[in-house]
């Protein structure tokens, strides 16, 4: 498997937990925009993969940067769900 598709797989896993946060949270609020960027990747990276091209690695590095933000999102409201 190669790195586009397990960013894509990762990408889609990310933007279906965002979409899970508990929605009176203040980070599905903030997180809101991020997930719509996500869903941008994903739009992007499945148009991508149908039509046999590759996206260069500088911008699926930015792609990993987006991600690991989204992760630190989910974290963030889960640790604000446990103090509840």
């Amino acid at each position: 498997m190669d790195r586009q598709q397990i960013l894509l797989e990762q990408t889609c896993l990310l933007a279906q937990r965002l979409e899970r946060i508990y929605v009176d949270s203040i980070w599905a609020r903030r997180s809101s925009g991020h997930r719509g960027n996500l869903l941008k990747w994903i739009e992007r990276l499945e148009t991508s993969a149908a039509a046999s091209q590759d996206i260069p690695a500088n911008e699926l590095d930015r792609l990993q940067m987006l991600l690991e933000a989204g992760y630190a999102f989910l974290e963030k409201a889960a640790l604000e769900r446990l103090k509840k």
